[in-house]
C-alpha cells in the first residue's frame, strides 16, 4: 500500500523525468513519450515508470532499450535535482491500458454492429438470439414501440 511519502516522491519522480525527457536524450531511439504513470514502492526503493510513444512514432521496443540504457543518466539527475538519499531504481515499463482500451471499445462496436445486422429487428440490449444479456426473457416491441422485456 502506497505511503503519503511514496506518492509524493512519485509525483515529484514524474515531474524530473517529463522535464529530462522533454530536453531530450542523446540517445536516438527515445523518441518523444508521454509518462502514463510514476509509482514508487513504499520503501523508495524502486520506481515503475510507465510510457507511451508519443504520436505512435518510433518502435516501443526501441524506446525501452533507449531508455534502460539511459537509466544510470536519469537516476544521477533525479539525485540532483530531488536532493534524495538514496534515489529509486528506475524500471520503466510499456503501458498497455490504452492498446486494450482501444480494443474493447472496436470489439463492441464489431458486436453492436453484427447485432443490427444479424435479423435487422433486434433491441439495443438484445443478444442475437434476442433475448436479453442477463438471460432472462426475450425482449419484445410493445404497439408504442418501444422495446421491453416479454414473451414475443
Amino acid at each position: 500500500m502506497p505511503t503519503h511519502r511514496s506518492e509524493r516522491v512519485s509525483g515529484e519522480v514524474a515531474d524530473v523525468l517529463a522535464e529530462l525527457l522533454r530536453q531530450g536524450l542523446r540517445d536516438p531511439r527515445v523518441t518523444p513519450i508521454t509518462l502514463t504513470s510514476v509509482k514508487v514502492s513504499p520503501d523508495l526503493g524502486v520506481a515503475h515508470v510507465n510510457f507511451i510513444p508519443l504520436g505512435g512514432e518510433g518502435q516501443p521496443a526501441e524506446i525501452l532499450a533507449g531508455l534502460r540504457s539511459a537509466t544510470g543518466f536519469l537516476r544521477r539527475e533525479l539525485g540532483h535535482r530531488l536532493r534524495l538519499r538514496h534515489v529509486p531504481e528506475l524500471r520503466f515499463h510499456l503501458d498497455d491500458k490504452l492498446d486494450k482500451a482501444f480494443q474493447v471499445t472496436r470489439l463492441l462496436d464489431e458486436l453492436s454492429g453484427q447485432r443490427t445486422a444479424a435479423d435487422g429487428e433486434a433491441a439495443p440490449g438484445a443478444l442475437p438470439d434476442g433475448s436479453s444479456p442477463d438471460g432472462d426473457l426475450p425482449l419484445g416491441n410493445d404497439p408504442d414501440g418501444r422495446w421491453t422485456e416479454g414473451e414475443e
